[in-house]
């Protein structure tokens, strides 16, 4: 349920096919080589990191482990399916952070939901109950 990716995926740029793909881009619709070489980059990351999730009804927890990815030139050329839950206070977290955050997430994603009225069966209260008996070791 979770996918970590290290780095930018950037493309091997000596390759003889790469850079006549760059010289027929850069002559053809005036796209730079920095341009394409980022936008491929990112394709192929949020294509790594999106197979955590398999279906409409699947969740799953995307870690970008760069910090590369928060600024705005990287992270705006995320499918929009990525960025519409990026939030801003989870950019550039600690370690401690971000174990935080997932832990926040996984329980509420784990917890029992109805789909048809798309609602969470459990509310807060019954939540930390349950927290507070699993912390006692009850």
């Amino acid at each position: 349920r979770c996918v970590v990716m290290y780095g930018v995926p950037y493309q091997y740029t000596l390759s003889r096919v790469l850079r006549a793909r760059l010289e027929y881009l850069r002559e053809t619709f005036q796209i730079s080589e920095n341009d394409f070489l980022a936008f491929d980059a990112v394709r192929q990351a949020a294509q790594c990191v999106g197979r955590v999730i398999r279906s409409k009804a699947d969740y799953g927890l995307m870690i970008f482990a760069d910090r590369r990815y928060a600024r705005p030139d990287k992270r705006d050329k995320l499918p929009g399916w990525i960025t519409k839950h990026i939030q801003q206070g989870n950019l550039n977290l600690s370690e401690d952070l971000l174990i935080q955050v997932a832990q926040q997430f996984m329980r509420s994603m784990a917890q029992p939901f109805d789909n048809k009225s798309n609602e969470m069966l459990l509310g807060e209260e019954q939540l930390q109950a349950i927290q507070q008996i699993r912390s006692n070791g009850v």
